[in-house]
Order: structure tokens, then sequence, then C-alpha cells
């Protein structure tokens, strides 16, 4: 079909294909290789979050104005984690895909996963770290702090099935984003398959868990005596955000491209 086109990009089939490959690579990472692309993960998330909130501290735009435009700006974080190479735990949910395909084990993927997701938040901790002490938040005359606090309080507001709803909505949407880089063969391909997901779910308000393990940070170190955030009650409220990106990502995008290109009896070549 691509070529009737006149495309020059790889087939829904053929990317569920590139992703199992990729699947069974990521899932044979040396260990120190994994933990240090995936701290570089983190960190690419988090500027595209720090990109994104300054965007965000600037009052006199509308909302509409305000949300696609800090959508737009956050992309750069999954652009650098596709194009300079790192590893992302949202994204990684597609591992599932070469584990249907009994490519690689359970074992494979939970140890991906989990060193994928500690080397995330050493990165976007890290970051949020560098960020705070460089005086960046008194910009604009301290209203970028101003809006990093308000983004803690009120993620920290949200009810569990809340945040677990709006996890799954936001991970489907990235690995989709994912998803479609893998179609390109240039850096402007995968630039402009990436920046309508991932801006779709920042300007929706949809909750990423590698992100907000940056901006959470960023809001307590932000916070005046007195602010009402703990690290124990955030880290608390994250967790249905980080199972609602599990499914969105693994089984609504994951599986359900799995059972429509992969788990079909193959045509004899």
């Amino acid at each position: 079909m691509s070529e009737l086109f006149g495309m020059d990009a790889y087939t829904p089939r053929q990317i569920a294909a590139r992703i199992e490959e990729v699947g069974v690579a990521k899932a044979r990472l040396p260990l120190p290789a994994l933990f240090m692309l995936a701290v570089l993960g983190g960190a690419f998330i988090g500027l595209g979050a720090m990109y994104c909130v300054v965007v965000r501290a600037d009052a006199s735009l509308g909302l509409a104005a305000r949300q696609l435009l800090s959508g737009l700006v956050f992309s750069l974080g999954l652009l650098l984690v596709v194009v300079a190479g790192a590893e992302l735990f949202t994204g990684n949910n597609l591992l599932v895909m070469a584990w249907a395909e009994r490519r690689i084990s359970a074992r494979d993927v939970l140890r991906n996963w989990g060193v994928v997701l500690i080397g995330n938040a050493v990165g976007a901790i890290g970051l949020a770290l560098l960020v705070s002490w460089s005086g960046h938040p008194s910009m604009h005359g301290g209203l970028v702090a101003a809006e990093y606090l308000r983004i803690g309080q009120a993620k920290a507001a949200q009810a569990p099935l809340q945040a677990f709803l709006l996890g799954v909505l936001c991970n489907a949407l990235v690995c989709l984003a994912v998803w479609m880089a893998m179609a390109g063969r240039s850096v402007a391909d995968k630039a402009l398959a990436v920046v309508f997901p991932v801006s779709a779910f920042v300007a929706a308000g949809f909750e990423h868990s590698i992100a907000n393990l940056y901006l959470l940070p960023m809001a307590l170190l932000a916070q005046q005596a007195g602010g009402g955030l703990e690290w124990s009650g955030l880290l608390l409220a994250q967790a249905p955000v980080l199972a609602g990106n599990l499914v969105g990502g693994s089984v609504l995008v994951g599986m359900v491209y799995h059972l429509v290109y992969r788990g079909q009896p193959r045509a004899p070549k």
C-alpha cells in the first residue's frame, strides 16, 4: 500500500516486525549500557518537561495556546529518546510484542522494565537537582517556580482512579508516537511522527510517570515552608500513574498490534 501511494515509510506490518526485533535487542543489552541509556532517557524527558513548564508559566497566554505550545515543546523529550538514543520505561512497554512472540522471556521483560525505570528515575531526579541549583526556577520573577509548585499540588490532589486513567491515556499516545516513529526513515519523519501524539497528551493533561519524576522533585524544591508537599505522599500518588502507563502502552498498543499483525498464522513465503 505504501508503494501504491508513493510513501517512503514502513508499513504497519513491517513496523510490528521491527518493534519485535528492537524488543529482542533491548532485552539483550548489557546491564551497564542499559542503565546508562535509561539515565539519559529520564534526563531527556525531564528536558522536555522543563521546556514545557517555561511555556506554561506565561499567564498571558490563553488556555488553548498555552496547552498547545507546551505540548509541542514537550515533544523534545521523546524526540531526543528516539533520535539521540536512550531507554524509556514507557516506550519499552512495547517489549510485550517480542514476549508475546516468545522471542524473549517474562524475566527478560521485567529485567528491562526494572532497570530502565530505576535509570529513568536517576536521570530525571538528577536533572531536577541540576536545574534547581542553576537558578532556573527564578525565571520570570519566580513564576516558573510557582508553576512547578502548582503542577505538583495538582498531581498530589488526583484521585487514584483518575490518575490511573490519565496514565492509561498518556502512554497509549506515547507508544503510538514510538510506533509511528518506527515507520520513518529520516529524522524529519520521526519528528513529525512524535510531535502530534505527544503534544496531544500534554495538552489534554494526561499523566506520564517519567515526566513526573522530574516535575514532582522540582515542585518539592520550589515550595516554601508549609507548601504541603511531601516525598512519601507524592510517590504514593504516582503509583496509579505508573500502573496506568503500563496498561496503556503494553496492552492497548503492544498487545493490540501484536494480535492484529503478529498473532496470526504467517503466510508462506
